[in-house]
């Protein structure tokens, strides 16, 4: 049985590398969340992601997983920034074929997120697997503090 998804609407700003729809070179990731409360987003990746011929980068690779992290937290009204994360990568992520991104979030002590993101191919085997640890920010602070740049 499939799980009801809901698009993610999250306040990103527009231009992020990883879902900014309106940055015409990033990876313009679309993300919903399901009734378990699970960040999905299916993708197809484009050649200019490509590291070895007809797979994605690696470092494009890390992206999908930190996207998927922080919505977990985005998802739950928390804005956190990336500490720290660990790549797993299992298998080369293929180009321009249909893939599952998945986040969620492990557990929350004061203002540190733990979560967890994999992307899969369409036979569900798990090609990248990530862990990171997230910090919330005061969002006015950080509102101010870019005021100073």
């Amino acid at each position: 049985m499939k799980s009801k998804v809901t698009p993610l609407s999250h306040g990103a700003p527009n231009h992020c590398f990883g879902c900014g729809l309106a940055n015409k070179t990033g990876l313009r990731l679309k993300f919903y969340t399901d009734e378990a409360g699970r960040i999905l987003s299916r993708i197809k990746i484009p050649r200019r992601f490509e590291g070895p011929p007809g797979y994605m980068h690696g470092g494009a690779i890390a992206t999908l997983m930190d996207e998927a992290m922080s919505k977990a937290n985005r998802a739950r009204g928390v804005t956190a920034m990336t500490r720290q994360m660990e790549v797993e990568y299992f298998r080369p992520v293929p180009l321009g074929v249909p893939l599952q991104l998945e986040g969620r979030l492990l557990k929350a002590e004061g203002r540190k997120h733990y979560c967890e993101a994999e992307v899969t191919d369409a036979q569900g085997r798990i090609l990248a697997r990530a862990k990171g640890l997230f910090l919330a920010i005061d969002v006015e602070k950080y509102k101010q503090s870019r005021n100073l740049l």
